[in-house]
């Protein structure tokens, strides 16, 4: 058998070659659309009705968003290195590289903040409060004020509820509050929530980062309150959303100031 005739290595490095212009293009296309993730889209999202009668959707939409943004400007990082220095690859790839760390390091010390925080709150709880008498993972702090609100920490998850809250409402309506934060605690709430928390720690001069954060959290709450809406009617919810008030909302500890979505929660129920 002859063997096969010897190959050059300029004919090799010219058959892989991707044409500058196309790479310069790509660049752009994905830079294009990193910025319409990170500007328009999320702006015209946070400011249309329909999510507020289809929180999952909007979940998964704002979701998609922050992913394939982060994924988007890593990608045109990496194609506008790379077009600058294409002899160089691994040179070219460092932004593209840095701006990925960035964002997986303040992930990562976004959970472990949150962490040591629910384990500090957890000891706290234990010595401060008290167990319900008849409901299985609820604490009781004996404060006059209204509060409800959940601690997700797998097994050792808790709701908190405070003696005011226990006097103030009803049969019914502390049914509501208890079904609501329970959700949180079952549906992993606090998971979702932790990624746009780290992206706006990662971004705090960005403004939609805030404005995600906040739609996310009150699309929390929206289907939290839907987990309720199985156990009481639309009426003793919204009365005891109203009667706990600003400092006990069900899952009011999570809301984030500059949502408009709130009003939201109040209309859903009314309709």
């Amino acid at each position: 058998m002859s063997p096969l005739p010897a190959v050059s290595d300029e004919a090799l490095v010219g058959a892989l070659v991707i044409p500058h212009g196309v790479i310069v293009g790509a660049a752009i296309a994905l830079g294009a659309i990193a910025v319409a993730l990170a500007w328009p889209v999320p702006v015209a999202l946070s400011r249309t009705s329909w999510p507020m009668r289809m929180p999952v959707i909007a979940l998964l939409l704002w979701q998609a968003i922050g992913l394939a943004g982060g994924l988007s400007m890593i990608g045109a990082l990496a194609l506008a290195g790379y077009s600058v220095a294409p002899r160089h690859p691994w040179l070219a790839l460092i932004p593209a590289a840095a701006f990925t760390v960035y964002l997986l390091a303040h992930l990562a010390v976004t959970i472990v903040q949150v962490t040591r925080q629910r384990h500090r709150h957890l000891a706290l709880l234990d010595m401060l409060t008290s167990p319900h008498p008849t409901r299985a993972r609820t604490r009781v702090i004996d404060d006059a004020v209204p509060v409800a609100y959940c601690l997700p920490n797998g097994a050792r998850s808790v709701t908190v509820l405070s003696q005011g809250l226990l006097d103030r409402l009803d049969a019914d309506e502390l049914v509501a509050v208890i079904a609501h934060e329970r959700a949180h605690v079952e549906q992993r709430h606090d998971l979702l929530l932790l990624a746009f928390r780290a992206w706006r720690s990662a971004l705090p001069w960005f403004p939609i980062a805030a404005r995600a954060e906040a739609e996310v959290a009150a699309l929390v709450e929206m289907l939290a309150d839907d987990h309720a809406r199985r156990e009481v009617r639309d009426e003793v919810l919204a009365r005891a959303i109203l009667a706990v008030g600003a400092s006990g909302v069900p899952g009011a500890e999570r809301v984030v100031s500059g949502s408009t979505r709130v009003s939201d929660r109040f209309r859903r129920l009314a309709a």
